[in-house]
């Protein structure tokens, strides 16, 4: 009875923080247009308060494997300011099916395609018949220098934000009217916007705003407290800043308060996950029992597929999914779990992966509770979480590689139930993508920024399905993480060719 009532209270917690939490987020869209629509191929979202009149135009742009909703907090404040906001999915990101294209390294290759896409948003949005023909420019992290460069070529734009900013292209007469956003906890990048700032004033400080000698060029370098590269983008000081800075650019004076978001974003997600734990419970009992690993055994399952999948998988050829080292991460998985699969197995002993109807059917379930009920809210809030159709294949390809690598690892940790042993588990998988990339730097660099994603998956995903596994057993959780996992990886990065 005790443990009912805990699970009852539990579900309560959960439904309550979701209920606050989409309470509050929807609040922040009342009172706004908000606009969806294409630009050429390009995905646009425009923001506008329901009684603006014409009003200066900002186009907004997301970092790297980014997309439209991770920038809302301040599309939405500048909308409640009076603005006109277009946000926009870059070439390759979010629901944009063009992928990327051209030479990474060079900045008339993949550089200049981003610049003539922000320039096209910018000439559509000025089209515009509540736009009063001003524009503002705005951008995060890899956008910051795209925004820059942007700003070169098209005398009408007249400010510039950039958070978590760095680029070559900033010099002491260019940007004129240049804010730079850094959080607390990005040292390099807040060094280039005191170096930015300083070449205006070079006594300039951060939070300081100084001016050239002529007074033609503005520069701005600030600090958004206790954040780093994501949590700026909800920073309500670096906002806040953002509107101001814009305000005093084209002579406006409406702030409305900024209201907090990632709070509220975290308070759904974390429901939408602790909601799992009451709804697993309701599952029959019918897991196998814990078999635990010999040490030997445990040892060879970490330390075999760990060392030997970078030096196998680095041979296989590449380049054949238009995804940003998409296709070596599926060999990766499909070796280093088969070769998990194949050490358990050798010893013998049941690892629980004998399909059953409720297993079968608890897995679907958590597939599904994945992607439509929290992967929504992700959607929705957070990131963009559902894929345009041209990366259904590249979801389909990931899975052959996470369906293996996810029913052994939740054999593994079905057999080791301990944290510490299961956080091993996963360090081991992390440290192999680590040796990929030190065998190939520069074919396998980008391996480096899938690592905070499948740490965040495990965190998340890995948790629900631990829940799963605790009733259905293994196989259940290792075929619902299995989809989740390549449908994460897959709606995540870059498409490119």
């Amino acid at each position: 009875m005790t443990r009912r009532i805990g699970l009852f209270a539990m579900a309560l917690l959960a439904l309550a923080l979701i209920g606050a939490g989409v309470w509050a987020l929807e609040a922040q869209r009342a009172g706004l247009v908000i606009e969806d629509t294409v630009v050429g191929n390009t995905p646009v979202t425009y923001y506008a308060s329901q009684d603006a009149g014409p009003a200066p135009l900002v186009v907004v742009a997301h970092g790297f494997a980014g997309s439209r909703p991770l920038m809302a907090a301040y599309a939405q404040a500048l909308a409640r300011a009076g603005y006109v906001v277009a946000a926009f999915d870059f070439e390759g990101h979010g629901r944009n099916p063009v992928p990327m294209s051209g030479d990474v390294t060079s900045i008339e290759g993949t550089t200049q395609l981003l610049i003539d896409e922000t320039l096209r948003v910018v000439a559509a949005g000025l089209a515009r018949a509540d736009v009063d023909g001003r524009v503002a420019l705005l951008g995060h992290s890899m956008a910051s220098d795209i925004i820059v460069r942007a700003a070169a070529r098209d005398a009408r734009i007249g400010a510039v934000v950039a958070i978590s900013p760095f680029s070559q292209a900033v010099t002491a007469t260019h940007p004129e009217r240049l804010l730079m956003i850094a959080g607390a906890w990005e040292p390099r990048l807040r060094a280039f916007a005191l170096e930015a700032a300083r070449m205006v004033d070079a006594n300039a400080l951060e939070g300081e705003t100084v001016r050239s000698a002529n007074g033609a060029v503005v520069r701005r370098a600030v600090v958004a407290p206790h954040v780093e590269h994501v949590g700026v983008l909800y920073s309500r000081t670096a906002v806040s800043e953002a509107v101001a800075w814009l305000n005093a650019a084209f002579a406006r004076t409406q702030a409305p308060p900024v209201p907090a978001r990632g709070i509220w974003i975290l308070a759904v997600l974390a429901g939408c996950v602790l909601l799992v734990r009451p709804l697993a419970a309701l599952l029959p009992d019918r897991a196998p029992p814990h078999a635990p690993l010999p040490g030997k055994r445990f040892a060879a399952a970490l330390l075999l597929p760990a060392l030997a999948t970078p030096l196998i998988a680095v041979w296989v050829p590449d380049g054949w999914l238009p995804v940003l080292v998409a296709d070596y991460l599926a060999v990766h998985l499909l070796i280093y779990g088969a070769l998990q699969l194949a050490v358990l197995r050798a010893g013998g002993g049941d690892l629980g992966l004998r399909p059953t109807p409720l297993a079968l059917a608890a897995g679907a379930g958590l597939a599904v509770y994945g992607i439509f009920g929290l992967g929504l809210a992700f959607d929705r809030y957070l990131a963009s979480f559902m894929p345009h159709a041209g990366r259904l294949a590249i979801i389909a390809a990931l899975l052959v590689g996470a369906l293996p690598f996810m029913l052994a690892d939740s054999a593994m940790a079905h057999a080791n139930p301990k944290l510490w042993k299961r956080a091993l588990i996963r360090l081991a998988f992390l440290v192999s993508l680590g040796i990929a990339v030190a065998l190939s730097f520069e074919r396998l660099f980008f391996l480096v920024l899938i690592i905070p994603i499948v740490l965040l998956f495990f965190l998340v995903f890995g948790l629900m399905g631990r829940w799963v596994e605790a009733r259905a057993g293994p196989l259940a959780s290792g075929l619902g993480l299995a989809v989740l996992l390549a449908w994460s990886l897959g709606v995540t990065f870059p498409l490119f060719v």
